[in-house]
């Protein structure tokens, strides 16, 4: 999956720093990523030896390191203009262009989305400020702390036999095949969520809920926690319309599902057709 980048190690533990001349520099723009590309065709960030010189260093925070390797988060509003260079959508992340760019941009691009979302405290609208010891915001007047969100979400592969619950999402830019999942909410374990979710979208119960991997999505700042599950009952579906397009149960000669190496939906499924191969 898309955090899988052995044998480089992923560090995030927060560093009060600043950027030297070979450190990556992420530049995001709304739904975009500033990347430039080699002769080979492979994808590359900036160096901050090539960012414009007239910026600020306050304007770059520390994000995290993969080895040897830093990377930080360009913050302003105003887009970036070098040579060679473009910006992109960052739907680009789950392409194949090299897995260490995939996972750190993606996870990049969650923590821009959350500087981006908190300039003021919620609770007294004071301009926030950033903290030099942890990767935290707060404010200097009535003292709240704002840590970046994750959202728990499950994804759950419902079986029947030889069969699993596929779904497609409603009005939605993403088109391909899905599984069940959806938000856990307060006062769920993520048990119950999935039991809920499968029961809101499909109309049937599951058993024997099992607990299969998780994965950091940080497109929408998620904490994804995938689980199998059994088919408890009738298999009769009762599909929620608002959010899905197509529900029903398939086997392995209905879809041909290729392991992309980047998702967890995505490797639950091809996952559970191996196991169901004649």
């Amino acid at each position: 999956m898309i955090q899988d980048i052995s044998p480089s190690i992923f560090y995030n533990e927060f560093k009060d720093k600043e950027p030297s001349k070979n450190s990556r520099i992420f530049c995001f723009h709304k739904r975009k990523i500033l990347l430039g590309q080699t002769d080979r065709g492979e994808r590359l960030l900036p160096t901050f030896a090539v960012m414009p010189k007239d910026i600020i260093k306050s304007n770059y925070h520390y994000l995290f390191c993969v080895d040897e390797t830093e990377y930080f988060l360009y913050l302003n509003e105003e887009t970036i203009d070098l040579p060679s260079f473009q910006y992109e959508s960052v739907q680009i992340l789950r392409e194949n262009i090299g897995k260490e760019l995939q996972f750190v941009g993606i996870t990049a691009y969650h923590l821009y989305q959350w500087y981006e979302n908190n300039h003021f405290c919620g609770r007294c609208a004071n301009e926030l400020s950033f903290d030099s010891k942890e990767r935290m915001l707060y404010c200097d007047k009535c003292g709240n702390m704002i840590y970046p969100k994750i959202a728990p979400a499950i994804i759950v592969g419902v079986t029947n036999g030889n069969k699993i619950l596929m779904t497609k999402y409603a009005g939605r830019a993403y088109k391909k095949y899905a599984l069940i999942a959806g938000f856990s909410e307060i006062g769920e374990t993520l048990e119950d969520t999935v039991r809920r979710e499968v029961m809101e979208e499909a109309g049937v119960k599951v058993k024997n809920i099992t607990y299969y991997k998780s994965q950091p999505w940080g497109f929408d700042s998620n904490l994804l926690v995938g689980y199998y599950a059994e088919l408890d009952g009738p298999d009769e579906i009762t599909m929620d319309t608002e959010e899905l397009s197509y529900a029903g149960w398939l086997t392995k000669d209905d879809v041909d599902i290729v392991c992309d190496g980047v998702s967890l939906t995505n490797e639950m499924m091809y996952q559970f057709f191996q196991r169901n191969t004649d």
